[in-house]
């Protein structure tokens, strides 16, 4: 009887034991895996900060080069006029209108030298402008051209057919002859003025004029 107790308890040990064993032994845990780092995120764009605005003051000068033809005797009232700024606005130093921005205006006066007119005349004025992508209306001076006077010319054909008449007459007539022929002779010389057209005024596309606001021009600068 003690014999099988013992028996039953040795089995009872030696099961447990296996057991145990299995327990132990029954495979190796798997090492959880390390989390995956998080990709960088992209760096923040700075905020573009807006343009500020300035103003022109009226008075400023523009330095112009014209960019079409204009002409007292090929233009008429209405006709378009363009022209680039040659020469950088600045304000304070810094650049508020750069040199290439482009002025588009019309023709206000073309009077062509005529007869008995009076002298040739071309006047025109600004009244757009573009900075790169942006348009701005703008008050600007006339820019006016008259042709140079002519009377000095004039006096001296009608001075040259009056001497020539007088030498003729006085050949012909004596001195009689020689105050009717002065007159004669005069009198063609005023007819040649009078048939003869002045001088005419003309622009010619690259020619430099300069011009100036008549009002102040708020513009968009950037920072």
């Amino acid at each position: 009887m003690n014999r099988l107790l013992m028996l039953t308890l040795g089995a009872a040990v030696t099961v447990a034991a296996c057991g145990t064993a299995a327990s132990d032994g029954g495979g190796d845990t798997p090492l959880e895996s390390p989390p995956a780092a998080e990709a960088p995120r992209p760096a923040a764009e700075a905020p573009r900060r807006a343009p500020r605005e300035v103003t022109i003051p009226s008075g400023t000068e523009l330095e112009l080069t014209l960019t079409n033809s204009v002409g007292s005797d090929t233009s008429t009232v209405e006709d378009r006029v363009t022209a680039d700024l040659t020469r950088a606005v600045t304000i304070d130093g810094r650049e508020v209108l750069p040199a290439g921005s482009q002025l588009t205006g019309m023709v206000t006066n073309a009077d062509d030298s005529g007869r008995v007119k009076g002298r040739a005349n071309i006047t025109f004025m600004f009244s757009s402008l573009r900075a790169g992508d942006t348009r701005y209306d703008v008050r600007t001076e006339p820019v006016s051209r008259t042709a140079a006077a002519t009377k000095g010319e004039d006096a001296a054909k009608i001075g040259i057919g009056a001497g020539a008449g007088a030498v003729i007459g006085g050949l012909l007539g004596g001195k009689d002859g020689a105050a009717k022929g002065a007159a004669v002779g005069g009198g063609a010389g005023t007819g040649v003025v009078l048939a003869t057209k002045g001088k005419e005024v003309r622009l010619s596309s690259g020619d430099d004029v300069t011009t100036q606001l008549t009002a102040p021009l708020t513009v968009r600068v950037r920072r």
